[in-house]
């Protein structure tokens, strides 16, 4: 095959999982896939290795999918792989690191032959259990474990396991409808693709995947080789839940890859804040990826040089039974821990801290008066926080690094359920000062409609610890969470919020770069016109 040739292959499987990606977003239940693009989707060969991703999605979902195939091929095995068939887990140490999402993948067989595999995460709204939140001591608490198992097989749906589901989730309709989608979108990946085959007369995508891996392969090692060979080290402390949690890095650059090693961090918590390594793996991967080749696409090959370890009772190595439902909150500090190492040796490329850990939070609402009739709903939202400046520009306000993900709409949480958000504005003065001013975090005000209360879920973080500045940069504004008269509430944990009352984030700011003094004036003066500093 003609390298042309083969390149107009590629970009059109590319197309292919981006309508896969979108099938999903348009026939999704829960706001945060339908609303946040909290999901991911992919393509892989018949050995379970990763070939193209969908532009649509979060390095969590897609960086820890890309190894979860693997685990379905070796879990179903082999000789039990038919087609039609559709499978489905949400063990977090196979998946994607905690119960709340659920990884479907679809075989692919053409003339009786197996020759792919499409796969799918998504985030759903509920998963029994305590609901999401940090507050579980056991994985066994979170809520329903599904292991690596047949959601259909030979196109049969698994009945009983939707029975299961029905009568362990409080969202019932929501949660089975997510799955169907899941599997659907996997189906119209796999339509897609056997047009394709078609088209270039192709009886698989052994080939393809070849070049794709090789090209792949040589690009993604050209480009590390523009971080010199050497070690390189970084710590950051956060919030964590009680206790305050450091992170160690010792990256190990070589001309064939890079590794970290995240010995010196601070153990396991008791609570849920735990994160399977597999997805510190992720975001470590994606620190490298967005430093050193941001236009890469992400596939086997290129995620295949980027390794890490940890010890046991790290908090970035849980083990099962260790709770893990909001290992996004300490996760998602990886990126820029793993990037702060790299800082001084890429001085133009590398941001400063931004608040990190995406501010999500779970409602429970339920009617003040149990005789009213009115129902109980969960509700689910996503905010973000404001981005580190970077070396030549000002940091992004309310903007999720290194997640991706967007925030639902006010308009589109309060036709979820009996919330209003009376209140979503950038945040003065969050912004740590610099020559290049950190990304403004945002005030978000919410309460229940007349009738309900809450029981509110957080899993905030940086209300200890901000965001550091880099290179003489400020730090940026550590967050706060109070009701409207005042009263503090905790960072994390499920608290109540009283019919009548509202709640109040304030979400952090990120980090400036360089002297706050080398600021351009014009740029001084736009801020204070916009109403960034005060």
């Amino acid at each position: 095959m003609s390298e042309l040739r083969n390149q107009v292959m590629w970009n059109r499987l590319i197309s292919i999982v981006e309508e896969q990606a979108l099938a999903l977003v348009r026939t999704a239940f829960s706001t945060s896939v339908r609303e946040a693009g909290d999901l991911s989707a992919g393509v892989y060969d018949a050995e379970g290795r990763m070939i193209a991703q969908a532009v649509t999605g979060t390095p969590g979902h897609v960086n820890t999918m890309a190894a979860a195939v693997a685990n379905f091929i070796e879990d179903i095995g082999p000789h039990r792989i038919y087609e039609g068939d559709s499978y489905i887990t949400n063990d977090p140490w196979k998946g994607t690191g905690h119960l709340h999402d659920f990884t479907v993948v679809n075989p692919v067989f053409r003339n009786g032959t197996l020759v792919a595999f499409f796969a799918c995460t998504a985030h759903v709204v509920d998963v029994g259990g305590r609901g999401y939140g940090p507050d579980a001591t056991e994985v066994y608490e979170e809520g329903l474990f599904v292991p690596i198992m047949k959601f259909a097989e030979r196109g049969v749906v698994n009945e009983d396991l939707l029975n299961i589901v029905r009568h362990n989730v409080r969202e019932a309709g929501q949660v089975v409808g997510d799955l169907y989608s899941l599997s659907g979108c996997n189906d119209t990946g796999i339509r897609r693709l056997h047009a394709m085959l078609d088209e270039f007369e192709l009886d698989d995508l052994a080939d393809l995947a070849a070049f794709v891996f090789d090209r792949t392969d040589t690009a993604t090692r050209e480009r590390i080789r523009a971080l010199p060979v050497g070690t390189y080290t970084n710590e950051m402390r956060v919030d964590g839940y009680n206790d305050s949690v450091d992170l160690v890095v010792t990256l190990t650059v070589t001309d064939d890859g890079a590794h970290a090693d995240f010995a010196g961090t601070s153990a396991t918590c008791a609570h849920g804040v735990n994160v399977p390594l597999t997805y510190a793996h992720a975001y470590f991967s994606y620190a490298m990826l967005v430093a050193l080749a941001p236009e890469m696409p992400s596939n086997h090959a290129s995620l295949a040089v980027f390794t890490v370890s940890a010890p046991e009772g790290c908090i970035l190595n849980a083990k099962h039974p260790e709770p893990v439902a909001v290992r996004h909150v300490i996760g998602h500090f990886v990126t820029d821990l793993c990037l702060g190492a790299i800082a001084d040796a890429l001085p133009d490329i590398v941001p400063a801290e931004g608040a990190g850990a995406l501010w999500n939070f779970q409602v429970s609402a339920r009617a003040t008066d149990p005789t009213s009739g009115l129902p109980p709903r969960e509700i689910l939202m996503f905010n973000s926080g404001g981005t580190g400046a970077r070396p030549t520009l000002d940091g992004l306000s309310a903007t999720a690094f290194p997640s991706g993900v967007r925030t639902m709409p006010a308009e589109a949480t309060e036709q979820a359920g009996p919330i209003v958000v009376w209140r979503k504005e950038l945040r003065p003065d969050s912004g740590g000062p610099g020559r290049r001013r950190g990304g403004l975090g945002q005030v978000i005000e919410l309460g229940p409609t007349e009738g309900y209360e809450f029981a509110f879920s957080c899993m905030f973080d940086r209300v200890q610890n901000p965001a550091r500045g880099r290179h003489g940069g400020g730090d940026g504004a550590t967050g706060r969470v109070y009701l409207d008269d005042g009263t503090p509430f905790d960072a994390k944990g499920k608290q109540m919020v009283p019919e009548g009352r509202t709640l109040i984030l304030e979400l952090p700011g990120g980090g400036g770069f360089g002297d706050p003094d080398e600021r351009d004036p014009e740029d001084v003066i736009r801020d204070h016109k916009q109403g960034y500093v005060s």
